[in-house]
């Protein structure tokens, strides 16, 4: 990264190892500030970025350019995700010497200005040691909620006290997930079953629980952490972080403040459904979830990726389409956060990926959740009890049970209820970010001023 226009510019590289929008938020922020900055991204999901049209809202502009360095896995289809383990462990193998070398490239043109500062994504530490070799600052942003970063520490945690991995599968049924996590104070009412679902292994070798407590342990070497959240939606667990990270600056959601660059009535008619870029589902799971939707009678809009289901895509049960015509729209691709913004949406079915838990809190829609995977857990314990916006689906989920929720969130006094603090909380949010004295935008400016240009 390096900034504008003026005697000395500095610049940030800001690589990322997935296409994720928030970086490109942050990106489009920091430029708006002054810096030059150069978005690194693997190629592989670089060419993901260009096909969604991502970086549509980049181009163009001055002081801002691209760069790609390649993931060292095997060429791919582009429409399929990768595999978390070998792109962990081709990451750690493979990464350091091509960013050293970008980073050299960069600070040997005549056409960019030098370096200055790396910020990067959270889980990509080989950032740490090429900014450190060139003796320049290195903030990582973690695009997880404060509660989702500590099941990251509680991960490793368990690791060094030998709970994971488990010794055998006797802990899936002999009660051990449903031991409390005692010791962290902020998480007195989480289960282990609701940390990262990384630590429900019995692999000694498990590449992708050894890569989480490498990047955790590399995070003390970090000028500073960027989470994406804000100060009063988890101010709790903040507070305990701060005593165990470099200076963390809470920044979100991005897209209000993204949106200061350049009233709606609460209809509540539509459920939108959308799991991600990356989780993947049985056709039994995708069948019972549209049997669901047609039994609540309600209007639904529903991203389905090409790659969602395991083994074939698109299996929807018979009759399903022409029964839901008139009230569903199913559709691959869509702006989330404009779609959640619109008067008739009333909730929102997820995955409980943070990207579109801080995006549905910043429209004040509730949810209903589907945690499976890594911090959705945490994401899901939190929403459903801590805040109190939304309603969780069981893990083997059938289609009355969908349709009875969907009902319930749309519908009845429960959802009315969780509607009205969604709405809350979207306040609270709008607060956070406000130009120039939310404690949002307070942050980003004191990230440039005491760790960007310090």
């Amino acid at each position: 990264m390096a900034p504008a226009p003026e005697t000395s510019r500095r610049r940030s590289p800001i690589p990322s190892t997935k296409p994720h929008k928030r970086i490109p938020q942050l990106a489009k922020l920091l430029h708006h500030r002054g810096f030059h900055i150069t978005f690194v991204n693997t190629e592989f999901n670089h060419n993901r970025l260009l096909k969604s049209k991502g970086s549509t809202f980049l181009e163009n502009l001055p002081g801002f350019g691209f760069q790609t360095f390649p993931d060292g896995l095997p060429p791919s289809d582009e429409d399929a995700t990768q595999s978390v383990p070998a792109l962990c462990e081709s990451m750690r193998r493979n990464s350091l010497v091509p960013f050293r070398e970008l980073l050299a490239k960069l600070n040997n043109s005549w056409v960019v200005p030098p370096v200055t500062c790396v910020v990067s994504d959270g889980v990509m530490s080989f950032t740490l040691q090429a900014a450190h070799e060139m003796n320049v600052r290195c903030v990582l942003f973690w695009t997880f909620a404060a509660c989702g970063f500590l099941s990251f520490k509680l991960c490793a945690d368990l690791i060094d006290r030998g709970i994971t991995p488990f010794k055998d599968s006797s802990f899936l049924t002999d009660g051990s997930l449903e031991g409390p996590v005692e010791w962290v104070p902020g998480l007195e009412n989480f289960l282990f079953k609701h940390i990262l679902t990384f630590i429900q292994t019995t692999d000694p070798n498990n590449v992708v629980l050894s890569y989480v407590k490498e990047e955790i342990e590399a995070i003390s070497k970090a000028s500073a952490v960027i989470l994406h959240t804000f100060d009063a939606l988890e101010c709790r667990l903040l507070d305990v972080l701060s005593l165990m990270l470099p200076p963390i600056y809470t920044i979100g959601p991005l897209q209000p403040l993204v949106d200061q660059i350049s009233t709606k009535t609460m209809q509540n008619s539509v459920i939108y459904v959308n799991f991600g870029s990356f989780e993947v589902y049985t056709p039994s799971e995708i069948q019972e979830l549209a049997l669901g939707l047609a039994e609540s009678k309600n209007n639904f809009l529903w991203i389905l990726r090409p790659d969602l289901v395991k083994g074939n895509s698109g299996i929807l049960p018979p009759g399903f389409t022409a029964e839901t015509k008139d009230r569903g729209l199913i559709v691959s691709w869509c702006q989330q956060e404009k779609v959640l913004s619109h008067p008739s949406v009333g909730g929102f079915l997820t995955h409980c990926g943070w990207n579109s838990i801080i995006e549905g809190i910043t429209a004040g829609v509730p949810f209903l959740c589907l945690p499976w995977s890594t911090d959705q857990p945490a994401n899901c314990k939190s929403i459903c009890s801590e805040w109190g916006i939304g309603l969780e689906i069981s893990k083997n989920f059938k289609k009355d049970e969908v349709g009875m929720l969907v009902k319930e969130l749309l519908g009845r006094e429960k959802g009315r209820k969780m509607k009205k603090r969604a709405m809350d909380w979207k306040e609270q949010a709008a607060t956070a970010t406000a130009c120039p004295y939310g404690s949002c935008f307070q942050n980003l400016e004191r990230l440039v001023k005491e760790v960007l240009l310090k």
